[in-house]
């Protein structure tokens, strides 16, 4: 063997290299951890040590049902046992995991399983009949594995396996798709590499302080960014995971008081429903504070004032599908405690830094030249770093456009403050954010235009007091035509899922510019004015 040195320039393996790779988490922790609790849900309680074993079998059942490394599995799973196994499982055998959103509809999650080629859909029994629909409507070869508790195909499928665990030597391959409607309402895959997920997932321990004794309930959605990469990160710190089917204030304080929750993550919109819900004895809670990350939308001083007297802290993350969840956090000085409320709630309002694998946050021109640091100039925000996405599935041109230079365009508006903090002034113009979720308001406007009354649809974010924003539908009808507001929501209702149905639906004349393009800023202004649902 030769001890030269290498020539300068040349790349230089270390004899130890190792390729980072999210599997290796759960590998660890059933080994570190076999005895500690990792996963509680519902009735069934695993440790790391059985969590590991199932993804194993789950592994070796994978491969051999026939998928080949690269293959792509796709699940369809509430915040549950299965779903979460399935982010070792499905990798481990070297398949391409693609977690699908729960809210979609058949026809939806049909064109997801066409798009990326899945071979084989997990199933929960509640979405069994959805599942069903979809491979139909995809047109596509995909077997279709329901869970349901202790009798169900996927339990006979990890019974019957050899477990596997193959070294998985590709930091660099495909690890995951993550679909997002992007603004075009044409469903993106957008995909994750193992590099990127195992370096979100040991930032998300850090920033979010998990340790052994957190644990974690699983009120994000799993198929969301992957969790934002908590479904690595909490088992990476041997924290324990607590499932939870349905998302309701009730369930969250119930899990809150019967399991000692330390963590959670949550949209604003939940975040209200829980102090809106409260328990007479939630208030003045002793102990350490539930620790809780939250995007969209700021909090307003209010709302962490009494999550505060609930004894919860609130760190405000940002963060896109593109950029494997929260790229961007809201890192707090110490020193900042000692200022009064309004300015503490005014410093917890921005998105934040970089975290601390994100190489760099940017607010650019459209030349791409940084903006005064001056917390007035907006810009674009872009992103750089291990923790952007590897591009988009089959489609060349988007990556491209979406990262010209190494810096990933998010699309949303915001200023840079002296201190480098990056506070979000404006979302990209024609996504509505409701919830948490994206909506596309092409996707909508495509939905009603089909009604035979229709001349022409614009599809704007309205103020709503629950989910932040919900879609308003501007109507111009064909001559003659006679239809109501009702009738056109029953049509969007047919086709789309039911966050993206329109809130109000005005009827009139668009207004438009010169050369015939619809003012949108105008109709977010006249939604603006209208009454406010609380459904």
């Amino acid at each position: 063997m030769s001890h030269d040195r290498p020539r300068d320039g040349d790349p230089v393996r270390p004899p130890s290299y190792t390729p980072l790779h999210p599997v290796s988490f759960l590998r660890r922790a059933g080994q570190v951890h076999a005895d500690r609790t990792g996963v509680i849900d519902g009735d069934v309680e695993l440790s790391y040590g059985e969590l590991w074993s199932r993804a194993q079998r789950l592994a070796g059942g994978l491969r051999a049902a026939g998928t080949a490394p690269g293959d792509r599995v796709a699940v369809l799973a509430p915040n549950t046992t299965v779903m979460l196994e399935a982010h070792t499982g499905v990798p481990a055998c070297g398949a391409v995991l693609v977690a699908l959103n729960i809210r979609l509809t058949a026809a939806d999650l049909g064109a997801i399983l066409a798009h990326s080629g899945a071979r084989i859909l997990i199933a929960d029994h509640e979405f069994a009949a959805t599942a069903s629909g979809a491979v139909a409507a995809a047109g596509t070869r995909c077997d279709v594995v329901i869970s349901n508790g202790v009798d169900g195909d996927y339990e006979a499928l990890l019974a019957t396996a050899e477990p596997l665990d193959d070294p998985l030597d590709d930091e660099l391959g495909l690890l995951a798709l993550n679909y997002t409607s992007g603004t075009t309402g044409r469903p993106k895959g957008v995909m994750y590499n193992p590099r990127g997920a195992y370096l979100q997932a040991m930032a998300m321990a850090l920033h979010m302080r998990l340790g052994p004794e957190s644990r974690f309930l699983w009120t994000l959605p799993m198929f969301h960014c992957n969790g934002w990469c908590f479904t690595w990160a909490v088992t990476a710190a041997g924290g324990t995971h607590v499932g939870l089917r349905r998302v309701t204030p009730d369930a969250i304080w119930d899990a809150i008081a019967r399991h000692g929750i330390t963590h959670f993550n949550a949209a604003p919109t939940v975040l209200t429903d829980l102090v809106e819900n409260a328990p007479s004895d939630a208030a003045g809670r002793s102990g350490p504070p539930i620790r809780v990350g939250t995007g969209g939308s700021p909090p307003t001083p209010t709302l962490l004032a009494r999550l505060a007297e609930l004894g919860i802290e609130v760190t405000h993350l940002y963060g896109l599908t593109e950029t494997y969840g929260p790229s961007v956090v809201c890192d707090w000085h110490p020193e900042w405690s000692t200022l009064g409320p309004a300015e503490q709630a005014a410093l917890k309002a921005r998105q934040g830094v970089g975290n601390v694998i994100t190489a760099g946050v940017r607010v650019v021109d459209p030349l791409g030249v940084d903006v005064a640091a001056d917390a007035s100039t907006v810009g674009e925000i872009t992103v750089s770093g291990n923790n952007v996405m590897a591009g988009y599935l089959d489609d060349p041109a988007a990556t491209v456009e979406a990262i010209p230079d190494g810096w990933f365009r998010t699309g949303d508006l915001g200023v840079m403050h002296p201190d480098g903090y990056v506070e979000l002034k404006d979302r990209a113009k024609d996504v509505i954010i409701s919830g948490g979720e994206n909506i596309a308001s092409v996707e909508v406007e495509r939905a009603i235009a089909s009604h035979p009354a229709v001349a022409e649809v614009a599809v704007v974010a309205m103020p709503h007091p629950r989910w932040g924003e919900a879609p308003a539908a501007f109507v111009t009808l064909r001559r003659g035509a006679v239809v109501t507001e009702e009738e056109i929501v029953a049509h969007a209702r047919s086709t789309l899922a039911g966050y993206k149905i329109p809130r109000r639906v005005i009827f009139g004349d668009l207004p438009k510019n010169a050369t015939g393009k619809v003012q949108k800023f105008a109709l977010r202004e006249l939604a603006g004015e209208g009454p406010e649902e609380g459904g």
